[in-house]
């Protein structure tokens, strides 16, 4: 049980970067990039709730009892 749900979180943080990849490749993200020069927020939201989320999967599917 506890390694489906690893692999869930894991497909699921995975789903999060590819998200926030779209999101920080976006027009609208150039452009904030562009005239503020500073990285759209929710790009980095995603990355870091991916990075996150495949932490915790990795620790589901390895760290025994």
């Amino acid at each position: 049980m506890r390694k489906g749900i690893g692999v869930v979180c894991i497909v699921f943080s995975v789903l999060l970067i590819i998200k926030g990849h779209d999101v920080a490749n976006s027009f609208a993200s150039k452009m904030k990039l562009t005239f503020e020069g500073v990285p759209v927020d929710a790009a980095m939201r995603l990355y870091l709730a991916g990075a996150i989320s495949g932490l915790f999967g990795l620790l589901l599917i390895f760290w025994k009892k």
